[in-house]
């Protein structure tokens, strides 16, 4: 039966893949940095604490101290073409789509900032994928990373009459495919250096220590993780938590604690990796990088050496291709 004259135009059925990050400001600036803070340090998955009390300490005094100190550090990493999160994710969309080919289309968004999940998901949409394959970039499962992601997907889909069909990538600290990235590519980066480490540490972003005691599986999974790196390689690998911040107790042991001791107790050369990041960020590069190395080297430390994400490096690409193809299975089978 031919359609009406008036009939809106209905693209061809695609397949879609949304890879998502946390987010980052749009520049290095205190605007922009402020914006960011105001945005993700709203998020109720991120800071528990009941709005009437916690929006009048973000706004009041968080709001205008900490964006400037910030927007110092993001200064200190800030990439040509942008925030290094934004550049490698973008980058690893690229090197995708790419690996999947023109049967796929493959977007990448930002919980925080932009591109935002809403944008993109409305943009792939129009585009004519009615299967959404969403991809939080999270190895280990956390409330306010993966949860929150999945969360901004929701309702950006609640908002549409006609919706996708969505699957969501699980969490995958402890698949084979990602410890098999984890190795090669820090066997990879250590066979550069110029001294062999004494111990590895591998530091996780920290969390309050209730989001344990809530359920939160997330520290128990960056053990998990360690743990499986360490057997692959056949050597210690230390855990640490980093980025603390407030008055709560958080995940132990601290990571710039952790870096003041050990020169004392006669570790003086370290190698620190970040498994818990996707992607090279403020949290990896300036504190871990530059503020982590120089609490090391302070303490009596003599060498030390930051090993980089995975980023878009082909360990990622290899990685991703295979987490996705499970996950894309029935809809579209990737070979290789």
């Amino acid at each position: 039966m031919p359609k009406p004259a008036d009939h809106p135009v209905v693209p061809p059925p695609r397949i879609g893949v949304l890879i998502i990050n946390l987010g980052t400001p749009d520049g290095c600036d205190t605007a922009s940095v402020k914006r960011y803070l105001l945005e993700f340090l709203s998020d109720r998955r991120v800071v528990e604490i009941p709005p009437a009390v916690w929006q009048p300490i973000l706004r009041g005094v968080i709001l205008n101290t900490r964006p400037k100190r910030s927007a110092a550090a993001y200064a200190k990493v800030w990439m040509p073409e942008g925030s290094p999160l934004a550049v490698f994710t973008r980058r690893t969309a690229e090197a995708l789509q790419v690996e999947l080919g023109d049967n796929v289309t493959v977007e990448w968004a930002m919980r925080y900032g932009n591109p935002s999940i809403a944008s993109r998901l409305q943009a792939m949409k129009d585009a004519g994928c009615d299967r959404i394959l969403l991809a939080p970039l999270y190895p280990q499962y956390s409330a306010a990373t993966t949860a929150t992601a999945n969360d901004a997907a929701f309702a950006a889909l609640g908002r549409m009459r006609w919706q996708p069909a969505v699957r969501t990538l699980p969490p995958y600290h402890d698949d084979p495919a990602y410890i098999e990235a984890l190795k090669t590519s820090v066997e990879r980066h250590l066979a550069t250096l110029d001294f062999a480490p004494d111990l590895i540490v591998a530091s996780f972003h920290g969390m309050p220590e209730r989001t344990l005691h809530l359920g939160d599986p997330y520290h128990c999974q960056c053990r998990k993780t360690a743990r499986l790196l360490s057997e692959a390689l056949g050597r210690e690998v230390a855990v640490t938590f980093q980025s603390r911040f407030g008055r709560a107790k958080w995940l132990e042991p601290a990571t710039d604690i952790t870096l003041r001791q050990l020169p004392g107790s006669g570790v003086k050369a370290i190698a620190v990796l970040t498994p818990g990041f996707s992607a090279d960020c403020l949290e990896t590069l300036e504190e871990i990088s530059m503020e982590g190395k120089a609490t090391f080297l302070a303490a009596g430390g003599e060498k030390f050496a930051y090993l980089p994400c995975l980023n878009a490096d082909v360990e990622a690409i290899i990685l991703y291709k295979r987490l996705l193809g499970r996950e894309l299975a029935g809809w579209f089978n990737i070979s290789g």
